[in-house]
């Protein structure tokens, strides 16, 4: 609940100086205080220093550990002022309770459980050959600039009820919804295996970046029952990579909600890609596939697309395309399109005909009655992800085909 840290001014001159104050940034309404030669105080000012003498400083701290509005880390900083200069000493202690963890690296196999939440600052490493496993119900928070970062396997299993959560630390209202908070996970080349199931991944600046195919047979990354919205620049950042996505639902995104350049092989089901622009000026397409990123780097892109709603602000939403020599297979079937794209046409797809979702500005993508999309789907019982992943919306309403479009039934 509280401590105490001391440290000293020294003053190397001959001459004698003379802070003109000394403060702590916060004011009053601080939970640090600070104690000058003795003497409580907020601020002080005219503290002499007389040469090659120093002062004691100690800094105070009160916090409530249990208290739910109490940030995870409590910053703040000492100022001083003097010769016309301004100096500032960073003040940092952690908070409500938590699990903190900077810098760390997870070299064997672990499970985390959901008692307390973790509190990421600076990086999180899941080393090569190891497995981070994360319980339902569990918040994984990172400070401004973290990231998480996957070079073994990361799974990340939660329920409908209890979903994960992969967030920024600020729990002030004004942060709830503000992107940009944190770098976001990131999946190297040495990564394999890992799923993300009903999670939730918000406020960074890009959402989950997958930089490689992986090195066995199976999916880089499964994702499926999983939000992801108010990424700062995109969603989903996929270079030559092997992703199977379904069930899931991204939204308020800067530029893309997928971003998959270089080729790879991407299958995507009952998803929904709403790319409206509420925060963002945004003038790329929600979903863009690629087989290029430079002259030396293309590759052979497939991409299935099944039972999902594209749709936006603008009036490409989809754009798969082929700037290389190389092959791009397309299977693109009873999805809702925003597009001018007339190759989308045709194979059950509708396109440029609005999905009637309840209320976009307040992130509700449900669908209202009379929506174009409902019983559209292509049955999917023979998908070998079905029983796994697809049986069921991102709610666990079952799925009875035809199914809607999107990762909700209407039921």
């Amino acid at each position: 609940g509280s401590t105490i840290r001391r440290f000293k001014i020294f003053n190397y001159n001959e001459k004698a100086i003379n802070i003109d104050e000394i403060k702590i940034g916060g004011g009053a309404n601080s939970p640090f205080s600070i104690n000058v030669n003795g003497r409580q105080m907020v601020e002080g000012k005219n503290i002499k220093i007389n040469g090659k003498d120093s002062i004691n400083v100690l800094v105070k701290v009160n916090v409530n550990p249990t208290a739910q509005n109490q940030p995870f880390i409590v910053q703040d900083s000492i100022l001083l002022f003097f010769n016309g200069k301004k100096d500032k000493m960073p003040l940092l202690c952690y908070g409500q309770n938590a699990i903190f963890l900077r810098n760390t690296a997870i070299t064997s196999n672990t499970t985390w459980n959901s008692k307390l939440p973790y509190i990421v600052y600076n990086s999180l490493t899941v080393a090569e050959n190891a497995t981070l496993t994360i319980a339902p119900g569990s918040r994984i928070l990172f400070h401004s600039g973290s990231t998480l970062n996957v070079k073994g396997t990361l799974v990340a299993n939660g329920t409908t009820a209890d979903t994960i959560l992969f967030a920024s630390d600020r729990t002030e209202r004004i942060y709830e919804e503000e992107p940009g908070q944190w770098n976001g996970i990131h999946f190297y080349g040495s990564s394999k295996n890992s799923i993300i199931n009903h999670a939730t991944v918000k406020n960074g600046i890009a959402g989950i970046t997958v930089d490689s195919l992986s090195s066995n047979n199976n999916p880089k990354l499964v994702l499926a029952n999983t939000i992801v919205k108010n990424m700062q620049v995109v969603g989903f950042l996929g270079y030559h990579t092997h992703l199977v996505a379904y069930n899931n639902l991204f939204y308020n995104c800067g530029q893309y909600l997928v971003y998959g350049v270089g080729g790879g092989q991407y299958d995507f089901a009952q998803n929904t890609f709403a790319a409206f622009n509420f925060n963002f000026a945004r003038r790329t397409s929600a979903v863009y596939l690629s087989d290029y990123i430079s002259n030396s780097q293309f590759n052979a892109l497939k991409v299935t697309l099944t039972n999902n709603i594209i749709w936006g602000s603008l009036e490409d939403e989809l754009l798969i395309e082929k700037k290389s020599t190389a092959t791009i297979t397309t299977d693109v079937k009873n999805n809702l399109i925003k597009t001018v794209q007339a190759s989308f046409s045709g194979n059950g797809n509708i396109v440029n005909t609005d999905p009637l979702f309840q209320n976009p500005r307040q992130g509700n993508y449900r669908l209202n009655d009379g929506s174009p999309v409902i019983n559209k789907g292509l049955n999917l019982t023979s998908h070998p992800y079905y029983t796994r992943y697809l049986k069921e919306d991102i709610r666990a309403v079952t799925r009875i085909f035809p199914s809607e479009l999107g990762c909700y039934e209407k039921r």
